[in-house]
């Protein structure tokens, strides 16, 4: 398998003068790409990195970020994304626990104390050799993900991995032979990121997008158009926002991924011709696993990509009949090496192959055959489908996030006061699931709710935490979480952290006209909560990014009025952000936009 940095050496040699990244207003040809990643590669191999290190990356979505990350693999190294928007805690543990040996910043990062740091734009033109050729197991990156024991578990995978996704989506078809313009929008710490970046490689165009534009759907759609993306990476929730501020207009080629595609998703894009592909596979199988273009009959997962081997076994690892739900195995080239610094986790993860008479090379040089235990359910349906039913245990994909309950719980039981913790999934709205804690102890869920946000990312807190007496238990003395109370429900007495929302259910707000009213109404619909008081604050009533994406389009929907993300984030409550609906309806009305069609097609289709 031909790894990736030949490839881009091969880009770089027959096209210098195309576009590699596209950032705001820096534009970097292959040529500018090769000499900046060249001279940061040297640099951090002047600082002693060399091959199998692990680089803490720790930048905000500019042309630096793909410089940084081609820099590492240059040096030999592997990268480990450490996002600005996550809490010092958090940052602190992975920097820690992946042992890094150099960091590339803008602005430091205190958590990575003792640790060489070197700015995005250091360079060393003269210095020692880069390596001259990567190994296939050498280790790519190694990106963190929940962990049901409350530690968040580094997954390391190896750049063969990262090349033989890539082949083989260019041999499904999934990658245009001819040079793409590429979306970037998912996070550098989501791993679905991987398979938009890493493009550069294979000559593409990767356009990165900024934090501004990924929040707010019409900028987005308007950045799109702009350049002429022909290739976009989102979950169906994103899809969700951006369909309408689309319409109309050229819709990319869709990679949908991180959740389950909804069933009126998959029709609306079946039958208004949007092309588009349903991509599922676990960070530990490097991205992607099984892909089906979304189209034909409902949801499914489809088939695996060349070289994975796929198998719906029983507890005992045999096969099970069609129509018979079993847990998905995955072997093959894109197989992880593990867990970082867990070797009792990777060998019940990673398990052998009774499948495979002579395996791949494994991480130690040795020969055999593994594969990963997804814990996902799934079976054989009408015609052979391969269709998700639901997991084996308590993990959970929200909003694109991979989530373990359980790091919840004791995240939410390590904060003083609390004696007990339980969290569950709720669902106030269909296709809207949320995460709803649970806690006994003296204290409040608004205090809860604050101390969490310090130590976990947004999307590990709650939407609303409820304060009981106790937790209800089953017979033999566990949490009975079919018997915890609704989200909400008897909040005057339990203590919920959307308290304002839990008051009577009297006019929605105080001494308000039609329009607030109309305001609060939407913040009540879409965060599942009723009474909703003009001191409220958004997002301590459970809201979050994409809850305010469908405040701003229902209003804007509702109301014919030019309103955006930033005037919700804005607001410091419901009151003021009323005002600003208010200011905005007396400053006109907003041209309705069409009905998604079948004239939305790919662009350069």
């Amino acid at each position: 398998m031909t790894d990736l940095l030949d490839r881009l050496r091969d880009a770089v040699a027959a096209h210098p003068e195309r576009t590699a990244v596209l950032a705001g207003a820096d534009r970097l040809d292959f040529a500018e790409l090769d000499r900046r990643t060249a001279a940061l590669a040297r640099a951090l191999r002047a600082r002693g990195v060399g091959r199998g290190d692990r680089v803490g990356v720790h930048l905000a979505r500019t042309a630096d970020l793909p410089v940084a990350l081609l820099a590492v693999w240059r040096a030999g190294a592997a990268y480990v994304p450490l996002d600005p928007a996550y809490p010092a805690e958090r940052l602190a543990f992975m920097a820690t626990d992946a042992r890094l040996a150099a960091l590339i910043s803008a602005d430091g990062l205190p958590a990575a104390q003792g640790v060489p740091v070197l700015r995005p734009d250091a360079a060393a033109e003269d210095g020692p050799d880069l390596p001259p050729e990567a190994d296939p197991l050498d280790p790519a990156y190694v990106i963190y993900t929940s962990g049901s024991s409350g530690r968040p578990k580094g997954v390391e995978v190896p750049r063969g991995a990262v090349a033989a996704l890539v082949a083989a989506l260019e041999a499904t078809g999934a990658y245009r032979a001819e040079p793409a313009v590429v979306g970037w929008n998912a996070s550098v710490s989501f791993d679905a990121s991987v398979q938009q970046w890493a493009r550069i490689c294979r000559g593409d165009t990767v356009l990165v997008i900024g934090e501004k534009h990924r929040a707010d759907p019409a900028r987005l759609a308007a950045l799109l158009a702009e350049h002429a993306v022909t290739d976009l990476d989102l979950t169906p929730s994103h899809w969700e926002l951006l369909r309408e501020p689309l319409a109309g207009a050229p819709v990319p080629r869709l990679f949908m991924g991180g959740e389950p595609v909804p069933e009126r998703t998959w029709r609306e894009l079946a039958d208004t011709g949007v092309d588009a592909l349903n991509l599922y596979g676990p960070t530990e199988c490097t991205v992607d696993a099984v892909t089906a273009p979304i189209s034909g009959p409902g949801p499914h997962l489809g088939e695996p990509l060349p070289g994975v081997r796929l198998h719906l076994l029983d507890e005992k690892l045999a096969p099970v009949a069609g129509g018979v739900v079993g847990e998905l195995y995955l072997a093959g080239p894109g197989l992880a090496h593990g867990y970082l610094g867990r070797p009792g986790l990777t060998a019940g993860r990673f398990v052998a192959d009774p499948f495979a008479a002579d395996g791949p090379l494994l991480p130690d040089g040795g020969q055999g055959g593994r594969m990963y235990r997804t814990g996902d359910q799934a079976r054989r349906g009408e015609g052979g489908r391969l269709e998700y039913v639901g997991r084996v245990d308590r993990q959970v994909k929200l909003r694109g996030y991979r989530i373990e309950l359980g790091e919840v719980e004791h995240a939410l039981a390590g904060l003083e006061g609390v004696q007990a913790a339980a969290v569950t999934v709720y669902e106030p709205a269909p296709g809207d699931r949320r995460l709803a804690g649970y806690v006994t102890g003296g204290v409040t869920a608004v205090e809860l709710t604050e101390r969490l946000r310090a130590t976990v990312p947004a999307h590990l807190v709650p939407s609303v935490i409820t304060v009981l007496d106790a937790l209800p238990l089953t017979p033999n003395g566990k949490v009975d979480l079919a018997a915890l109370p609704v989200p909400g429900a008897g909040a005057a007495s339990s203590g919920v952290a959307s308290s304002g929302a839990a008051s009577s259910g009297a006019a929605a707000a105080e001494g308000a006209g039609g329009l607030a009213e109309q305001v609060a109404e939407v913040w009540g619909t879409v965060l599942g909560v009723t009474g909703v008081r003009p001191t409220d604050d958004f997002f301590s009533l459970g809201g979050h990014s994409l809850a305010a994406l469908r405040v701003v389009h229902l209003l804007r929907r509702r109301l014919g009025i030019e309103l955006q993300l930033r005037h919700l984030l804005d607001s410091a409550d419901l009151a003021a952000f009323t005002a600003t609906v208010e200011r905005a309806a007396e400053a006109g009305t907003a041209a309705p936009r069409p009905a998604l069609t079948a004239r939305a097609r790919v662009s350069g289709a």
